[in-house]
């Protein structure tokens, strides 16, 4: 997976990078990802790949699941493989497990997303009104992904892991999306997240933390 650069969606980004609405914080970020594998992602392919089948192996040949019918498909099975990599980039750190990513991605629309994203997004859009001189955000966004990923050839899927599995999710977060635009044919990924999180919740971790660095200075100062 090869990280690629465009303007449109930087501009995006520069914005969302950290929208402070007084109580509360906007942030965002678009990442546009070909899938071009490179040395990393041929191992980390095969290693998915082997994890999908063994778990299919061990699946009862009668499991109707929808998990198992979907990850059959070995186009299915290609297409989760792009979207778990792009996560591996997004996140090297983090160990993810194709199956149990599976259970966390849900196939959207765009109708779906605008949905999501008008609902949540108000201020922000408000905010974008301001700088861009009357331009709407959501249109900005929309020509700027099908720039980068043709949207009326994408599969849109949305990622909502538990809160113990997520490592988008920030302290103080008080909601949180990530989104995941595919298109085969030109073999390109595209992620979204963006999340708000509390300034108050925050203002209290770094007091607490300024405390407990006295504390340590106070300490630090005795003789013992």
């Amino acid at each position: 997976m090869k990280f690629l650069e465009y303007t449109r969606l930087n501009s995006i980004n520069d914005f969302l990078s950290h929208l402070n609405l007084g109580e509360r914080t906007i942030k965002g970020c678009l990442e546009a990802y070909s899938c071009k594998h490179t040395g990393i992602d041929k191992k980390l392919s095969f290693s998915l790949e082997n994890e999908i089948l063994d778990y299919l192996g061990k699946s009862s040949d009668t499991d109707s699941s929808s998990q198992a019918e979907y990850l059959n498909s070995r186009s299915s099975r290609k297409t989760l493989t792009y979207l778990v990599l792009t996560l591996y980039h997004m996140y090297p750190d983090y160990d993810f497990s194709a199956v149990k990513a599976h259970q966390f991605f849900t196939e959207e629309s765009w109708d779906s997303f605008e949905q999501i994203f008008d609902t949540y997004m108000v201020e922000a859009s408000k905010e974008w009104i301001e700088v861009s001189g009357g331009s709407s955000l959501l249109k900005d966004l929309y020509k700027a992904l099908d720039e980068v990923i043709k949207l009326a050839e994408c599969e849109i899927y949305s990622y909502n892991p538990d809160c113990d599995a997520d490592p988008f999710l920030e302290g103080g977060a008080i909601w949180s999306f990530n989104f995941f635009f595919y298109n085969r044919k030109l073999k390109r990924v595209v992620s979204f997240r963006f999340c708000c999180l509390s300034n108050l919740v925050a203002d209290e971790f770094l007091t607490e933390e300024f405390n407990f660095e006295e504390d340590g200075d106070i300490f630090d100062n005795m003789d013992m």
